[in-house]
């Protein structure tokens, strides 16, 4: 497959050719175990991340990049400068933002990694380590890579395409642009993140040293989604103190504060759940559970779309609080909830000029696009609240978070080929 970067600046290159950038550097990223851990309040939460972030640093000055920063908290930081008719007084532009998270998440274990890459998928069923299969039947996005090329878990851990395919396809992109320095564009800024998964990597972002008046996260599922609004995401924390005496004599004085707490979860709308709900649906996830007699935690995860919907939902654990307390006389229910993001939409409607350029690009890349929800959030939400506006384009993986994570080789180019021609567009 051949494609142009514009109609004025008239180059081409294959998939091949990508594959030659893109695979290695995702085959060696996901070696690295970057999961993040929600109970470690430092950022970055994990050592793996450091790792990963110093051999992305080096990589970027060995391309001839000059302006690279590693910072206190794990930030990477890198600047192409403007080429050609760009660098002339008074056609200056806009300096534009790529970013990938580092961190994988904790749901599934992210150590020792062991990429399968079959290049010529079969279209058959792949068994995997544990019992495990990745079925086309079950998946109608992996039977349409029959006679493709893929990467797969093992399943002993996820792969890790989340977000390390995101970070090859940027840093391939970047490769592809400094050995073609006649390729004219203005000033790109790329940018890889900690801690993006626990929703605890940007209270640290350094927005002193970003020079992007909009970008675009590379964090995306398969080819053609783009990603412009994104849940309103709360956490809370919920202690329960109950009255302690010997069980033994418990009757009317015992108040559980294991029971308690377990009361409250039950309480959750199960309709209303992560696993029953999708598209606009928001939801209740109960995250983690501790604790003993005298006292016990309860984390809890509220996503919706909409804000008076998560006033509703809030509202809600008070009710549920009130609820448990009525049943376990003595006990004591206290809510703590805080904001982990907000919903992107409405600020990046207000930056047209940053959509635009996304779907001209996708247009002169051949690539279908179309408009999609994120079920997620954190990055883009978080720095469009910031003031640059951030949709979230797509990197070619599937199954995020899972021992069936896998992604397609081919989508993956695609992610870079979108990526080349945004920074093409330079306005």
């Amino acid at each position: 497959m051949l494609w142009q970067l514009t109609d004025t600046q008239d180059l081409s290159m294959n998939n091949k050719d990508l594959e030659k950038l893109i695979v290695p550097r995702f085959m060696n990223y996901v070696r690295y175990d970057t999961e993040s851990r929600r109970d470690i309040e430092e950022t970055p939460s994990t050592p793996g991340q450091w790792d990963l972030a110093k051999v992305l640093r080096d990589e970027l000055l060995a391309l001839g990049i000059k302006d690279v920063k590693l910072t206190d908290h794990c930030y990477v930081i890198a600047r192409l400068p403007a080429t050609g008719k760009y660098t002339e007084a008074g056609k200056e532009s806009k300096c534009i933002g790529f970013l990938a998270h580092l961190d994988t998440a904790g749901d599934v274990s992210g150590k020792d990694v062991k990429p399968q890459l079959v290049q010529n998928y079969d279209g058959k069923k792949i068994e995997l380590t544990g019992g495990l299969c990745l079925d086309p039947e079950k998946e109608p996005g992996l039977a349409e890579h029959k006679g493709k090329a893929i990467i797969h878990s093992d399943g002993t851990t996820l792969l890790g395409a989340d977000n390390k395919a995101g970070i090859a396809e940027i840093m391939a992109a970047v490769e592809y642009l400094t050995a073609n320095p006649q390729i004219e564009h203005g000033p790109v800024e790329i940018i890889f993140t900690p801690d993006e998964e626990t929703g605890k990597g940007l209270p640290h972002f350094p927005m002193e040293e970003i020079q992007s008046v909009y970008c675009y996260t590379v964090d995306g599922g398969p080819i053609g989604e783009i990603e412009i609004e994104c849940f309103n995401a709360y956490k809370a924390d919920i202690e329960f103190h109950g009255k302690v005496i010997h069980v033994g004599h418990a009757r009317g004085l015992l108040a559980n504060a294991v029971l308690m707490a377990s009361t409250f979860a039950a309480l959750l709308p199960r309709s209303e759940s992560p696993e029953s709900t999708d598209g606009y649906y928001g939801y209740y996830c109960p995250m983690e559970i501790a604790g003993n007699l005298e006292k016990a935690a309860l984390e809890v995860f509220l996503r919706d779309f909409d804000q008076s919907g998560m006033e509703r939902r809030l509202e809600a654990l008070d009710v549920f609080a009130r609820t448990v307390e009525a049943q376990f006389p003595g006990g004591k229910v206290i809510v703590k909830s805080q904001p982990q993001y907000y919903n992107m939409k409405t600020r990046i409607n207000e930056n047209p000029e940053v959509q635009e350029r996304l779907k001209q690009a996708a247009h002169n890349a051949g690539i279908e696009w179309r408009l999609k929800p994120v079920r997620g959030g954190t990055d883009s939400s978080r720095l469009t609240e910031l003031g640059i506006p951030t949709p979230n384009i797509f990197t070619g993986g599937r199954n995020f978070h899972s021992r069936l994570e896998w992604v397609s080789v081919n989508e993956m180019c695609a992610a870079c080929r979108l990526i080349i021609e945004i920074i093409c567009l330079t306005s």
